[in-house]
């Protein structure tokens, strides 16, 4: 049986010696010998490339090994209104919530601690946002960053700050961060740009209840955000809300021919209402129109047939009218050649002209006065 157990701690590590599971002492790098009768010695072993100490042993050397604390530990005890930065030769390392009791090894890097007050500020001052912006950029991880609320307000945005479920302030475009700690911090990103929206397949009756089904496009935008986030819940589902009555208030009141005959009304209607409606509520609307109105099936048969009747009605009275401007000229056309034989004379030779383009080829006996004459006694007879 060995009497001498020899341990071995490497340069980057350190080790706690226990004796049947009770702390003896910690042991520095080297090679270290112990007469062990009952082997009842055992040595669990550390890497500094891990500096935080997270045994069971903490919290007994806090309290009853102080002096082995100090030799080979950092303290880092943060109060309950306090956010820590731990650094390691300099760099961040990582982000300490409040509360925190941590210990860290000596020896391998250089271990800082700095502390800031939650009491009154809870934004992250810009040279740590900075650090903490792109953490995928950084060369190692950075640990605790779920503590941070990082915020970029997009540009044409707004960013509405809360804090405890009140509205604060708003933001506008930049980066922006915030501590998570002894408060509930969210930001809700507004667009300010104008907007669509779109209502459709709106089912609504008429005055003389036909059914119509419309689909109706809304420009709006945010004029004044705290307005709207103070006076409603849900400001884009209200103003939908207030489009689809809005509809109901421009059809259900008209007969189907009022709105076939001026599809404008709805447009203005549905912008008068909205405009009386949205007052105080920080959301305005800046143009609307009616995209289609879809008939029932039968109706479009009907409606088909009054067009046609009534297109056919126009084409009768068209064809009436010309017919009597053609039979009032030609009234007129037989009072001039009535007083007048050159006249008569003119229209003979024009109706020569039209014969003759009919005809592929004319014999004439008797000269031009006798084809007027035979052409004049066939008219006659």
């Amino acid at each position: 049986m060995k009497l001498l157990k020899r341990f071995i701690v490497k340069k980057n590590e350190r080790g706690l010696l226990f004796c049947e599971g009770d702390f003896v002492s910690i042991l520095e790098p080297g090679v270290h010998q112990r007469f062990d009768l009952h082997n009842r010695l055992t040595v669990e072993t550390f890497s500094l490339n891990t500096p935080r100490f997270e045994h069971r042993l903490a919290g007994y050397l806090r309290q009853s090994e102080p002096a082995v604390v100090d030799q080979y530990f950092e303290r880092m005890d943060l109060a309950e209104h306090e956010v820590g930065l731990r650094f390691e030769d300099g760099a961040l390392a990582e982000l300490l919530p409040p509360g925190s009791r941590q210990l860290y090894w000596k020896g391998q890097s250089a271990q800082t601690l700095q502390r800031i007050d939650l009491t009154h500020s809870y934004r992250l001052e810009p040279t740590l946002l900075g650090q903490l912006g792109q953490p995928k950029l950084r060369g190692r991880t950075l640990a605790g960053l779920d503590a941070v609320l990082l915020a970029p307000v997009p540009a044409f945005h707004v960013g509405v700050l809360k804090v405890d479920g009140a509205v604060v302030e708003l933001l506008p475009a930049g980066q922006y961060g915030f501590w998570r700690f002894n408060r509930q911090v969210s930001v809700d990103m507004v667009d300010m740009r104008i907007q669509s929206l779109e209502v459709s397949g709106q089912e609504i009756l008429t005055r003389d209840k036909v059914s119509l089904r419309l689909n109706l496009a809304a420009n709006w935008r945010y004029s004044d955000v705290l307005m709207a986030f103070a006076s409603l819940s849900k400001p884009l589902e209200h103003l939908y809300r207030e489009v689809q009555f809005g509809l109901r208030a421009a059809v259900g009141t008209r007969t189907l021919d009022e709105l076939l005959e001026n599809k404008q009304l709805i447009d203005d209607t549905v912008s008068q209402y909205l405009a009386e409606k949205l007052v105080g509520s920080g959301i305005e609307v800046s143009g609307l129109g009616v995209r289609d109105i879809i008939l029932p099936g039968e109706m479009k048969t009907l409606l088909a047939q009054v067009v046609e009747a009534e297109k056919a009605a126009q084409a009768n009275v068209i064809r009436r009218r010309e017919e009597t401007s053609a039979t009032r000229s030609l009234l007129n056309t037989a009072k001039v050649m009535e007083d007048n034989p050159t006249a008569l004379r003119l229209k003979e030779l024009e109706t020569l002209e039209r014969v003759a383009e009919r005809i592929d080829r004319i014999s004439v006996f008797g000269g031009l006065d006798q084809v007027l004459n035979g052409l004049v006694s066939l008219k006659t007879a």
